[in-house]
């Protein structure tokens, strides 16, 4: 199983095409998870009801075995690291934003702290 890291946003289109393509190469499943603490009002990294059946229908379009998770109330990492540690989960897919070294100090980043916990192999890309 390929675990991805999913934002409704360029930097989550990256993550889900190349864990399709992983999953396509592994001939595995693929979990798609969009998580958010919900401590916000408007989270954009959060998917709507629009964005989240358009990603159904890609996923399944693709013909890849998928289950998507749309999980509000724990710590994204958490959420993220959990499903990786499943005995099926082979790899994890994150998109990542070019954030200044100061910006990673001050803010933190999801995706450093994902880079840095999870225990399976971690694909970060950038869109194109």
């Amino acid at each position: 199983m390929i675990v991805v890291g999913y934002t409704p946003d360029r930097y989550g289109e990256a993550a889900l095409e190349h864990g399709l393509a992983e999953a396509r190469l592994r001939n595995t499943s693929l979990v798609v998870i969009n998580s958010s603490k919900g401590d916000s009002l408007a989270d954009q990294s959060f998917a709507d009801h629009t964005q989240l059946q358009k990603l159904e229908d890609r996923l399944a379009a693709s013909g890849v075995e998928h289950e998507v998770r749309q999980i509000v109330g724990d710590e994204v990492v958490d959420v993220i690291i959990e499903a990786t540690t499943a005995p099926t989960a082979e790899m994890l897919v994150i998109g990542i934003r070019d954030r200044t070294p100061v910006g990673k100090l001050l803010m933190g980043s999801t995706a450093q702290r994902l880079l840095l916990s999870c225990r399976r192999p971690v694909l970060a890309v950038k869109p194109d």
